[in-house]
This record gives structure tokens, sequence and C-alpha cells, in this order.
């Protein structure tokens, strides 16, 4: 049975990093070279990526995501103690190409199979979203893959979701908006849309404005929810 807001939806939208893409899947493949400790530092490259988006956002000095995942890197590596040029070459080139999960192809070939409209829509740069699409091998299954670079400024800026009002041509109560990011997921509440937290860690949830329609555990659930 279809959740009451989310049956009434017409497309779906997708935050990719963390929800398509599995942030942590550069590091684990360095494990070796990080002595080990692969786990804590995807979590805290992880956190300074997201931790210089906003601040950028609040100072007005706006970097592609490529560059502030760099940066977020460095930050990294010299907390850990690795000083190691070849490394951080090998991390970023895996970055580009992350693990998608596995339930993300099948959750958008239900989509497809359903004739729901799914796209994309992240604080990625194009060039790093189109070559992680294509490496998961899921670009039939995209309609639109939407970047912050067409209004310079990161989530969760209202003008970042408002890119899809105007791309998929739909009001924001129609569009699903599916994000592992609790903060992602209350921001696109409050701009208007029906999201959905895909709350893959069991974490609390945040307490901030806009409170999303739902919540799974993954993106599995998905079709249910829609009623498809």
């Amino acid at each position: 049975m279809a959740h009451p807001e989310l049956g009434q939806t017409q497309a779906c939208v997708f935050d990719a990093y963390g929800t398509l893409f599995d942030v942590a899947a550069a590091a684990r493949r360095c494990d070796s070279e990080l002595g080990g400790k692969a786990t804590a530092f995807a979590a805290h490259w992880r956190t300074k990526q997201l931790e210089y988006t906003w601040l950028r956002s609040l100072m007005g000095r706006h970097a592609d995501f490529a560059q502030v995942t760099g940066e977020a890197l460095d930050h990294a590596m010299e907390t850990f103690g690795i000083a190691d040029q070849a490394l951080r070459t090998r991390l970023l080139e895996l970055y580009f190409v992350l693990d998608a999960y596995p339930d993300a192809k099948t959750m958008l070939q239900a989509l497809k199979r359903a004739k729901r409209p799914a796209a994309i829509l992240s604080n990625g740069a194009p060039k790093m979203l189109e070559a992680a699409v294509k490496s998961a091998g899921i670009g039939d299954l995209l309609g639109h893959i939407i970047s912050v670079e067409d209004v310079g400024i990161f989530k969760p800026h209202p003008s970042v979701y408002a890119l899809v009002v105007a791309r998929l041509k739909l009001p924001a109560e129609r569009i699903c908006f599916v994000s592992s990011n609790g903060w992602d997921a209350a921001g696109a509440a409050v701009f208007g849309f029906k999201s959905v937290w895909t709350n893959r860690g069991g974490h609390k949830a945040e307490r901030l404005p806009g409170k999303p329609a739902a919540e799974m555990k993954t993106l599995d659930d998905l079709p249910a929810l829609l009623g498809l």
C-alpha cells in the first residue's frame, strides 16, 4: 500500500553520495595503505567534505565538489599522519568511480519498469557524477543528472532544490526526493518536496526544520512506499 503522501508524487529524485554511491568505498579499497584504518579515515574525510560545503556556502566562496573533496582529503591525510602523494592521487581517482550500493540499481530498475521518472540532484561536479554513473552502469535508468554547479552553492540551499522543479517541470509537492543524509532530507522537505530519508545507519533524526514524509532502511523499500 502506497504511503499517503508519496503515492501522489510523479517523479523520484535522488541524492548521489551516500544514497546511490558508497562514499566509504574509495578508502576501503586502500585499507592496507591506510594502516587498516579505512573506516575511520573515510568517516573523517566525509565529515570534512560536508563541513566544507556548508562553510563555503556561508562564506560565499564556492568551489566545485572535486576541489572540496580534495581539500577534505588533505585534512584527513594530515590528521592520520599520512604523507603519500601517490595514495592521495589514488584515493581521488577512486572517488570518481565509487561503488554503487547493491540496492541502488535494482531500485532504479523497478522505477523504470513502472515508468516512474528518476533523476539525480547532487553536490557533485558534473564530471564526477558522469564518471560515477557510468561506472555504476545506471545511466540508462536516469532521466536527468543535476549538479549544484548550475547555481554555484551547495545543498541544502533552496536554490539547489529549485533546479529540480525547473528541470522536471513539476511542482515540488509532486516530487519524491530521496537522501541518506538526514540534513538533506530535511532541507528538501522545507523546500516542499515529499522527502524520504534512507536511514542506512540507524541514526537518530536531525533536529532541523523540515520533516521527511517517510523513513526507510534501504532503497529496496521505495517502490512499495510509492505504491508501485
